[in-house]
């Protein structure tokens, strides 16, 4: 059920909605999440539910403030203090050690927590008002099936699930991908997953470089090797290999989404911004059109090797390696 996210009464009603342990979902500035109340296992197991998830893989709280981080947080490291004060509200996760007793399903069972907050005006609406009901988190992953490609707007939401989710319409979110993961619980912050946040923004706050994730690291939402899939099989080329093998082929049912037009034109092309910050905002929705077109393979060009462009290659690599996987490559 779509509810206009910019009407109070719709704000409220999904806030009573959460606060009676049923699902929700909401626009955030990254992509849509599919909430529950994070301090109610049984609400949160409706997520993993509903997504086909692995109670495993954890998901991130969502809180309207840094002050109502702290009731899930056994600490807060000052790694996480720091980029909380700089990037809050907006697209950047901290993980920091799980108070006892709060979030363990949302946590994946794990000892860390994940910890957001968004900067979306119907998103904090949503957590404002779902405080004041009692409800001191949301837990919330991205709002469609697991390990196929997020939503950043209502009706790729709606088309994901059935017609008695209610849905906050908030419109297209502005930035388009998943939020930067900085792994705050250990001695050194480490990046989990790269967002539209650069490495060079957040380790200016930190003050010291950041780790590479490694086998200690705790588990992450999105960062499965094979993740952010069409049903199309996506395969990231060189412009060179897209224009060799539209040249030799021209095969049907393939789109291109390149940053350069081919020289011949194949039976679908969409240009990819030459912006990093842009492309990141039209990814999602551009493997969804293709993935309505019917097309069979979507041909995208390497990203730049560029730190801008990190989290828009990141997710097309996760997609791609489910080709891959699919495949047997």
């Amino acid at each position: 059920m779509l509810l206009n996210g910019a009407d109070p009464a719709a704000v409220r009603r999904a806030a009573e909605a959460l606060a009676r342990g049923e699902l929700v979902a909401l626009p955030t500035e990254t992509v849509y999440g599919l909430g529950a109340r994070a301090d109610d296992d049984a609400a949160v197991a409706g997520i993993f539910a509903a997504k086909g998830r692995p109670a495993d893989h954890p998901l991130i709280v969502h809180v309207p403030d840094a002050a109502s981080a702290a009731p899930f947080a056994a600490r807060l490291p000052e790694a996480a203090r720091q980029l909380m004060q700089a990037f809050w509200p907006g697209p950047l996760t901290v993980i920091v050690p799980r108070a006892e007793g709060m979030a363990a399903a949302a946590a994946g069972g794990q000892d860390t927590v994940g910890l957001r907050c968004p900067a979306h005006p119907v998103a904090q609406a949503l957590l404002r008002e779902a405080l004041a009901l009692g409800v001191r988190g949301v837990a919330a992953p991205s709002a469609n099936r697991f390990g196929r490609v997020s939503p950043t707007h209502a009706s790729h939401v709606r088309s994901e699930f059935d017609e008695t989710l209610l849905i906050l319409d908030g419109g297209d979110c502005e930035v388009g991908i998943e939020s930067s993961i900085v792994d705050c619980s250990r001695e050194h912050p480490v990046l989990l997953r790269p967002g539209v946040l650069t490495r060079a923004q957040i380790e200016a706050v930190l003050g010291e470089p950041l780790r590479d994730r490694d086998a200690a690291a705790p588990r992450a939402s999105g960062t499965l090797a094979a993740h952010y899939a069409p049903s199309a099989a996506v395969r990231l080329m060189s412009l060179a290999q897209i224009e060799s093998g539209l040249a030799e082929a021209a095969p049907k049912g393939v789109a291109v989404y390149s940053r350069t037009k081919p020289a011949r034109l194949p039976e679908f092309w969409r240009p990819m911004p030459v912006d990093a910050r842009m492309a990141a905002h039209d990814l999602f929705a551009v493997l969804r059109e293709l993935d309505d077109a019917g097309v069979r393979e979507i041909w995208v060009e390497q990203p730049p090797a560029e730190t801008a462009w990190d989290g828009v290659r990141d997710r097309l690599s996760r997609a791609a390696a489910a080709f891959a996987a699919d495949a047997g490559i």
